[in-house]
């Protein structure tokens, strides 16, 4: 919530989590996820009760098109991995074509991709995980999937630019800055830094083989989703003009100036900064069942069927995602321009599908993406003064939030109280019995003024609400908190725009932001959010209580303790008040009746998590 991921991102990497984008936003674990149709489509056949990905038999591909949206966000390059790139919109396009050896299923449970190969702890004192590729698995240009990729996946997560980080200090150091707060510049323009490689030594195996091993240097929960094998090494290395032998051999020796060309390739060279420009085929390599086709910039973006792919054959020869704007999406599916769409939830939205008929089938349901206000710890009255964080805690109205705007969508839907499990996972009470009292369930006026009064402050507080706009459900809570907190002494302005992301939440101009966390299995996703500087803690909320539980959790196998630590963690979150958690996001994924196998899901994955199986009725 890639982490988590808010709402900007949302792949299944070995991240934290994400930021989000106007249509929705989330990071979790779940267990049950319910929705009101069975997401079969066409209404025929039994509920496929399961949560992964469904045995559907012997498949043909039948030649047909079926076109989905997300939102409007156009694509921006084969490596969607890098920070300007890590996206929800750029990985439902991605993750059609590039093979993992893991997938997460409808829940967030973790399922091993049986296509790509398989992945296996083999021992725990030390750690080591034991990879195995499919003989068969091969790039769309034949050229097998091996070990040499994946040490290649290793290495773009693991080295230092020590000359750039050098350089950076020096400018600190200019500026009269501290250099050490300087972190050390990645080589490869990475999502997630170094982060795998220092948790592993480098991966053993033969260049050319199908098995290696990745030897961990503590024990590490979130193995199974260690981002392996996404990119061709032969294309990386021919296009920098080198060879895989001279890149392992560069690995080896720790050599960074001989991987700096590969590296500025990976950066710059799978990015496609011209909207309706592909890159050629020869490099954009496919290890998944589609591979691209076309690009029309501002409309659409075409998959084709790969013929080299060995797996189970994709239901459907085309899928076309279009860059199409949330306001428009229900009624393209109503002209049947779009076949399937996942809007965000609102009450209008849903109501517009209804009214639609039979025609259209629709999925409700809860998801791991969370709403949140956070507090800002940098700068501002919240920053300083617990007693102003708590008198805030008790006028924002969350019951009348839920029962306004996500009851009417999911009658189901409670106050969530928790933010590293859900309402609808079985250790959420649990978890509450020891970490939180229900002090702030419901609206208390008169002891909110009587903590501003403790705080010392004069009022009215201004307080600016920030999130990414337009966005009228998020502009509605805003408006529903304005009326309940100037009661009590603050101020409370709406400040949504729409570089929220860009500028608002890194340059600090808020004293409260409101955005989403969006989820999958990960375990120690949070630790990104909540522990003191790292990446997603935009607040800058520190606590050497949170810290050493985040260490422990991030650095154990046993669910147990990990449960404990958890625990911890969430109790000192409210007693300091890092934010107040809102509501567990309702889902919405509604599509044509004609086709099968749509299935929504709990997790960052999107609909397009099982893209492969869609397929019209003839």
């Amino acid at each position: 919530m890639t982490a988590g991921m808010a709402v900007v991102a949302a792949t299944a990497l070995v991240l934290s989590a994400c930021t989000s984008t106007p249509q929705g936003d989330g990071d979790e674990t779940p267990t049950d996820g319910g929705s009101s149709d069975t997401g079969t489509g066409g209404g025929s056949g039994e509920a496929y009760e399961g949560t992964d990905k469904e045995d559907l038999g012997d498949i043909t591909t039948v030649d047909d098109t079926i076109s989905y949206s997300l939102g409007e966000d156009e694509w921006l390059g084969y490596n969607g991995n890098t920070p300007e790139t890590y996206s929800t919109y750029n990985s439902v396009v991605n993750d059609r074509m590039q093979s993992g050896f893991t997938y997460f299923g409808t829940d967030g449970t973790i399922y091993v991709n049986e296509e790509l190969g398989n992945v296996e702890l083999v021992s725990e004192d030390p750690m080591v995980v034991e990879y195995t590729i499919n003989d068969d698995a091969v790039w769309s240009d034949g050229t097998p999937i091996t070990y040499d990729d994946a040490l290649f996946s290793w290495a773009s997560q693991a080295f230092v630019d020590a000359t750039a980080t050098e350089a950076a200090r020096a400018e600190a150091t200019a500026a009269g800055e501290d250099p050490e707060a300087v972190s050390d510049v990645p080589l490869f323009n990475y999502v997630g830094g170094t982060d795998l490689g220092d948790r592993t030594s480098m991966p053993e195996g033969e260049p050319g083989g199908k098995t290696f091993t990745l030897t961990y240097d503590d024990p590490y929960p979130d193995y199974m989703i260690s981002t392996m094998m996404q990119f061709p090494l032969h294309v990386a290395a021919e296009q920098a003009g080198t060879t895989s032998e001279d890149f392992i051999a560069a690995v080896e020796a720790e050599d960074i100036e001989a991987l700096r060309p590969v590296a500025e390739f990976f950066n710059d060279g799978w990015l496609s900064p011209n909207p309706g420009t592909l890159p050629d085929e020869s490099i954009a390599l496919s290890s998944g069942p589609y591979m691209l086709s076309s690009w029309q910039a501002g409309q659409s973006i075409t998959l084709e069927a790969n013929p080299e792919w060995w797996g189970t054959p994709p239901a459907t020869s085309t899928l076309v995602y279009r860059f199409a704007p949330a306001e428009t999406q229900v009624q393209a599916l109503a002209n049947g321009d779009l076949n399937i769409i996942e809007p965000q939830a609102t009450v209008d939205t849903v109501s517009q599908i209804e009214a639609i008929g039979d025609s259209v089938s629709l999925l409700t349901g809860p998801s791991l993406t969370w709403e949140h206000l956070d507090f800002n710890f940098n700068t501002g009255p919240f920053a300083t003064s617990l007693e102003l964080r708590e008198a805030f805690a008790m006028c924002v109205p969350r019951q009348l939030i839920i029962d306004n705007l996500i009851k009417p969508i999911d009658p189901e839907a409670v106050v969530m109280n928790a933010r590293e499990v859900f309402p609808f996972q079985e250790t959420y009470d649990e978890v509450l019995e020891t970490s939180y009292d229900g002090r702030y369930d419901e609206v208390d006026i008169e002891g909110a003024q009587a903590k501003i009064a403790e705080s010392g402050v004069a009022g009215p507080i201004d307080v600016r609400i920030g999130y990414s706009g337009p966005n009228a459900r998020r502009t509605e809570q805003v408006a529903l908190i304005k009326d309940s907190c100037d009661q009590a002494g603050f101020n409370v302005s709406d400040v949504g725009n729409p570089d929220f992301f860009d500028q608002t939440l890194p340059n600090g101009d808020y004293e409260v932001a409101l955005f989403a966390w969006a989820g999958s299995g990960q375990i120690t996703s949070g630790q990104n959010i909540y522990a003191t500087g790292r990446g997603q803690n935009y607040g800058g909320f520190s606590n050497a209580e949170v810290d050493a539980a985040w260490d422990t959790l991030s650095t154990t196998l046993d669910t147990d303790e990990q449960l404990e630590q958890i625990k911890i963690i969430e109790k000192v979150l409210w007693d300091e008040l890092y934010g107040i958690p809102v509501f567990a996001h309702p889902g919405v994924v509604a599509y044509d009746s004609t086709i099968s196998n749509v299935r929504d899901t709990t997790t960052q994955s999107t609909v397009a998590w099982n893209a492969e199986q869609w397929v019209r009725a003839n």
